[in-house]
């Protein structure tokens, strides 16, 4: 596995080795070594599994008292990914990193706590897997408008108006939002 800081350094693209041969691949996403040698030193509690169709935007949620880290990855289709820096300590503080996850490039993308995660379906669909830090806690979640223009966000819509819940069409502005010391 390759370990490569993104423009916010601490969240952390992750290049699989892939061993394939005519009968396919075999890859591994997780490893404890690993990661901790790369300095991610994270326990999983929870593996939550998705399915969004062509143009499905969600996001950009987190959890406030109980901030969760993401390990992420698109098993199947496309998806444009995107971690937003809550923390106000942060020199990254209300800076976006996206990259594009997809079956065919087979990355993982670590999202440490005190971020805020969204992605946009790129493909005709993204089945996503993630393991998560803390559980889920739906009366800890938050969510940030995914287009806010303080936050600037370069989604590759091609134009086009995403599908958007209503929950995250009703999100709060970064200026408005509750973050991270």
């Amino acid at each position: 596995m390759r370990f490569t800081p993104t423009r916010l350094a601490d969240v952390i693209l992750v290049e699989h080795d892939v061993h394939g041969d005519a009968r396919g691949y075999f890859l591994e996403t997780w490893r404890a070594d690993a990661f901790e040698r790369a300095g991610i030193d994270a326990h999983f509690c929870q593996d939550n599994y998705t399915r969004s169709n062509a143009g499905v935007l969600r996001g950009l949620h987190y959890q406030v008292s109980q901030p969760q880290g993401k390990l992420v990855r698109v098993s199947r289709g496309a998806a444009f990914d995107v971690a937003v820096d809550l923390r106000r300590s942060s020199p990254g503080f209300g800076q976006w990193v996206g990259v594009e996850l997809s079956e065919d490039n087979k990355r993982s993308l670590w999202i440490p706590p005190g971020f805020a995660h969204g992605f946009f379906v790129t493909g005709d669909c993204a089945e996503f897997i993630y393991r998560c830090t803390a559980y889920y806690s739906p009366a800890d979640e938050r969510t940030i408008l995914w287009n806010d223009p303080q936050l600037g966000i370069e989604w590759p819509l091609g134009g086009a108006h995403p599908v958007v819940s209503e929950k995250d069409a009703a999100g709060a502005p970064l200026g408005e939002a509750e973050v991270y010391a």
